[in-house]
């Protein structure tokens, strides 16, 4: 007997959902979103795809393909995307960032090739040093005065880190960094071709630049071998939804721009690649992501990447146009308040940084007396202003296709504000001092072995001489004070007893109060 058709009653709202009724205040009080997701919750880059994402959250069924052996619809999405970004070839990534940098450093090095990084990179560079096995080669980055945070490493720091330790696995380099400011990619790559080491680039913060010419050029057309976007950063994708682009194999062939456009036969030699050890094998990178990503695949993420793309290839540039547009009109009128000063290129002049994204609005407030994390608190509780970051002298806001002109008539005025109270006196607190960071110490164990080997916890007090069993970095600037593996120098110890005393703000370590710290526990 067939059951009797009846109409669908929507169910009564549930009280205890913690988590989503926390979502949905956040919502209500229509707060101004200058923080990633770079959608800002007002970007709709596809309305079929927006209006009915339930229904979309499904798995793979038939004609719906499956991401770990795409042959159909993910596919010739992963195929248009590649077009979009001259790629050889793009893999969809719906575990964020963190698996595309993990996977290009599990394809690429392993015990015997080490991996030649800048001690400022992200955190997920951990993971893919402990998965790979590989011995990290750090390089010192340069730190920007004024805003004190960690820019890029110089070329001739990466020549000698490539001279020093031959049969590298890869370089890694990041373009650009979390406050929007790029290195020279360009001759990054160059010298790693002429090394035969490829360039795999942590472009988290870019999928933007390509869109338009007044922003940084993007890595891969700077001649990266491999490249990871978070598209939900900037592209306009849902949160964890990212893209892994692999470089053209051909560059040597035609000729590449870091070679001064000449072929291999116009040089005399092979130092651009070609199918030289600087390509990147794309069945070794499938591998790895088959290894790492999750076997049940949004289908809500890889949409949203689809739908993305399609945005950027039709509404990117005019969308860029009207923001820089407005981020130029911003900028003067902000300088002008009293204690503020936003990042510009003039800022910029030492040999590890060459530009800045203006999309991401770095100001330093320093001036006023306060923190940034001050100023972001008092923003955000005064003016419903959220943004993305901020650090003991900055604020970080990221402006993208999803910001409204309203948005940043807003933040002038909260910041307006900010500035003519501190300016009366009303200051809640002094600007922190940065303590001095200590050399690089020295390296006892990989990360993998330390990662692997017994661990006790110690206090801090009393770990110098032992071998750390984790991490701590410090913003600003960004830089990693120890890693595990590295001998816990004295100067790591006074560090830290200095971060702590400042209240500094920090990752990695188990301990946020950094009164002890896991150890090796030989």
């Amino acid at each position: 007997m067939p059951f009797n058709k009846e109409k669908r009653v929507q169910p009564s709202p549930i009280a205890d959902l913690p988590l989503v009724n926390a979502l949905e205040e956040y919502r209500r009080r229509r707060p101004v979103r200058m923080h990633v997701p770079g959608h800002g919750g007002n970007l709709c880059p596809c309305p079929q795809f927006m209006d009915g994402l339930p229904g979309l959250d499904v798995t793979e069924l038939e004609g719906l393909d499956d991401l770990h052996n795409p042959g159909g619809v993910i596919a010739a999405a992963q195929e248009k995307a590649a077009g979009l970004f001259g790629a050889r070839h793009t893999f969809f990534l719906v575990n964020g960032t963190t698996v595309g940098i993990q996977a290009l450093i599990a394809a690429s090095c392993d015990q015997n090739r080490p991996l030649v990084l800048p001690r400022n990179a992200h955190r997920s560079v951990l993971g893919g040093l402990i998965i790979s096995g590989a011995r990290p080669v750090f390089l010192a980055p340069e730190v920007v005065p004024g805003f004190e945070f960690a820019t890029g490493f110089r070329p001739e720091d990466l020549i000698d880190g490539l001279r020093q330790n031959p049969g590298a696995g890869a370089v890694l380099a990041v373009h650009p960094n979390y406050y929007g400011v790029t290195g020279d990619l360009g001759a990054a790559a160059a010298i790693c071709h002429r090394y035969n080491v490829p360039l795999l680039v942590d472009e988290a913060h870019g999928t933007h630049l390509r869109l338009h010419p007044d922003l940084p050029a993007d890595a891969l057309s700077l001649g990266a071998d491999a490249v990871v976007q978070s598209v939900h950063k900037t592209g306009g994708a849902l949160t964890q939804a990212s893209w892994l682009h692999l470089g053209k194999a051909e560059r040597a062939e035609r000729g590449h721009p870091s070679c001064g456009g000449m072929s291999i036969a116009e040089r005399g030699h092979t130092s651009c690649g070609g199918m030289s050890p600087t390509y990147v094998d794309r069945e070794r990178v499938a591998e790895v992501l088959r290894l790492l990503q999750t076997s049940s695949p949004s289908y809500l993420l890889m949409a949203s990447l689809d739908a993305a793309r399609g945005y950027l290839t039709c509404h990117g540039r005019e969308t860029l146009d009207k923001l820089l547009g407005w981020v130029h009109e911003a900028v003067p009128i902000i300088n002008k308040m009293p204690g503020l000063t936003t990042l510009g290129t003039e800022h910029l002049g030492s040999s590890g940084t060459a530009g800045h994204d203006p999309t991401r609005l770095v100001i330093s407030v320093r001036q006023l007396g306060i923190s940034g994390h001050t100023a972001a608190r008092w923003l955000a509780h005064k003016y419903g202003i959220h943004l993305e970051m901020s650090d003991a002298f900055n604020i970080v806001a990221v402006l993208s296709l999803g910001t409204q002109k309203s948005d940043i008539i807003a933040l002038l005025n909260g910041l307006a504000e900010l500035s003519c109270q501190t300016e009366q006196g009303h200051s809640p607190r002094s600007p922190i001092p940065l303590p001095a960071g200590p050399p690089i110490p020295p390296q006892v164990l990989t990360p993998r072995q330390a990662w692997l080997a017994p661990r006790r916890i110690i206090p801090l007090e009393r770990s110098t001489g032992r071998v750390s069993a984790e991490s701590v970095a410090v913003y600003p600037p960004g830089i990693t004070a120890i890693y595990p593996g590295e001998e816990i120098t004295p100067a790591v110890v006074e560090y830290l007893q200095q971060v702590r005393e400042c209240e500094l703000h920090q990752q990695g370590a188990a301990d946020p109060k950094l009164d002890t710290i896991q150890v090796v526990d030989a």
